[in-house]
């Protein structure tokens, strides 16, 4: 099975960049990058050490519900382009191990699938649960922070 590596569509990309409001009803807070492991999830690459980046609440889901978590990502301030790359995008190579969870297509987690995978062994992971009719779709997470870093779709 192929799968794909889904970042942030552009519309909502650009909807933040422009100034509309995250998930919280806030404008994205502005600053610079600083360390150079701040992950971009529309390019899902590293924003640049020292460019300006948005910092937001995100919720990855259509509405709220009791699984649909929110947290804070980062995007770059700039434009950049959607990732469309093959294989593990460089946001996913960079940590020791990733939180995967597996979701219906109701947008909520179907249950013993949530775990910690070594980074090695997150598209392997992936493929094994979206083997399965019943998950719609992966998200991955920091391990350490639980913020959502990108999804994960079967190829069709």
């Amino acid at each position: 099975m192929q799968i794909r590596f889904q970042p942030l569509d552009s519309e909502t990309v650009r909807a933040l960049r422009a100034g509309w409001p995250d998930a919280h009803g806030q404008p994205a807070e502005r600053v610079r990058a600083e360390g150079g492991g701040n992950p971009c999830r529309h390019c899902l690459d590293f924003v640049p050490d020292g460019a300006e980046m948005l910092v937001c609440a995100h919720r990855p889901f259509p509405a709220p519900q009791p699984y649909a978590e929110t947290g804070p990502i980062f995007l770059c301030a700039a434009a950049c382009a959607p990732w469309a790359g093959q294989g593990v995008p460089p946001i996913l190579r960079s940590g020791p191990d990733y939180l995967l969870k597996g979701y219906d297509a109701r947008h909520r987690i179907v249950y013993g699938t949530g775990g910690v995978v070594a980074a090695a062994k997150v598209a392997a992971r992936a493929e094994d649960l979206l083997a399965r009719p019943e998950i719609a779709f992966v998200d991955v997470r920091s391990a350490r922070n639980n913020c959502f870093q990108a999804r994960i779709r079967r190829d069709v």
